[in-house]
């Protein structure tokens, strides 16, 4: 559907029956807008000015005698014009953590306790997707072997961070052949990530396989099934489920049965999100645009973290699409830059 230009009054008038209805969760009358509203104009002009909205798919009128509701088009309209504000008031977002990194050392950690504040802020669910460990640069990585088929990947970040990984391998390592792996990586390549060492490696092997013989292939074929691991698998730390089981009055109880059922399929969950992640500061998604026809009742604001232009994850908020999304996006903007300058800075 065309987006037909509205006119100064009938903007005004469809954002304040947006906000009454966010506000008060029912459906909004004419009569009640003539009453609140800061212009002059009568109950007949705001009910012709809502009926011409609805025409034009913003609102909707859920039974004849009631009054009306924003459509999933109108909740978009009015986010698309907050943005058009500018609005990323970041000194309005009084964040008790200002500094997120604190005390911690473990990456997984941190993110999950960005994701409790985005909850414990947002009183919704909030959610961090971890970045692959692969693109992480690295000041000092160690390889150690768990099992037969199984190997710890423990990586100091240039950031002064721990992450750990176990990868699954079917090659024979010997932890000797593994130290002599992790001295040559850390040797040659600190301060890169390990999808540039692999890269390198199989671009340089044949030469290296002069010096270095059979380790090289090892340590090649080991990193190969590490990037490999993370592609097929997500890793999504999620905080305020509950706060969600306590606004059952705004979901269908089937729709927030198949959101949990989302939510416990934690790696389908993070590759749904990580497709939609966008260089844009914040993205909204409404209902229907999420493409998602189980959670169709819900709205997701998220954003991307990194460093040195590099997005490493996304992280955001899921929640009703009756959101105070005025508050919500800068929260997940402020806190996504936050992260990002956390990470970004080298101790």
């Amino acid at each position: 559907m065309v987006e037909m230009p509205l006119k100064e009054k009938e903007r005004k008038i469809f954002r304040q029956v947006v906000e009454s209805y966010l506000k008060i969760g029912k459906p909004i009358s004419s009569g009640y807008i003539a009453q609140q509203s800061t212009l002059p104009v009568s109950s007949a002009t705001v009910r012709n000015i809502m009926a011409r909205l609805e025409k034009e798919g913003y609102l909707v009128q859920p039974h004849t005698s009631a009054g009306r509701i924003p459509t999933d088009r109108g909740l978009k309209f009015y986010v698309n014009r907050l943005f058009e504000e500018a609005l990323y008031p970041d000194q309005q977002v009084d964040l008790i953590s200002g500094d997120l990194l604190g005390q911690k050392t473990d990456f997984n950690s941190l993110l999950n306790d960005v994701s409790k504040l985005l909850s414990e802020y947002s009183n919704n669910l909030g959610f961090v997707i971890s970045p692959s460990i692969s693109k992480i640069n690295f000041h000092h990585i160690r390889f150690i072997k768990v099992s037969e088929d199984k190997i710890m990947l423990i990586l100091v970040s240039t950031f002064h961070l721990v992450l750990t990984e176990i990868i699954e391998t079917n090659n024979y390592y010997t932890q000797v052949e593994l130290d002599r792996a992790s001295r040559h990586i850390n040797e040659r390549f600190s301060g890169k990530n390990l999808a540039y060492v692999r890269d390198y490696l199989l671009r340089e092997i044949p030469s290296y396989k002069t010096r270095y013989e059979d380790i090289i292939s090892k340590i090649t074929a080991l990193l190969k099934a590490t990037v490999f691991q993370e592609e097929n698998e997500g890793r999504i730390f999620l905080q305020g489920v509950s706060k969600l089981v306590e606004k059952t009055e705004l979901f269908d109880m089937e729709s927030l049965r198949c959101l949990f059922y989302q939510f416990e399929e934690k790696a389908r969950l993070a590759k749904l999100l990580s497709d939609v992640i966008s260089l844009s500061r914040v993205k909204v998604l409404i209902g229907a645009e999420l493409n998602l026809t189980d959670i169709s009742d819900c709205s997701l604001i998220l954003s991307h973290y990194g460093y040195d232009r590099q997005v490493l994850g996304s992280l955001g908020i899921i929640g009703p699409k009756r959101i105070p999304y005025k508050k919500i996006i800068p929260l997940v903007d402020c806190v996504a830059k936050r992260l990002s300058q956390a990470i970004s800075h080298v101790q």
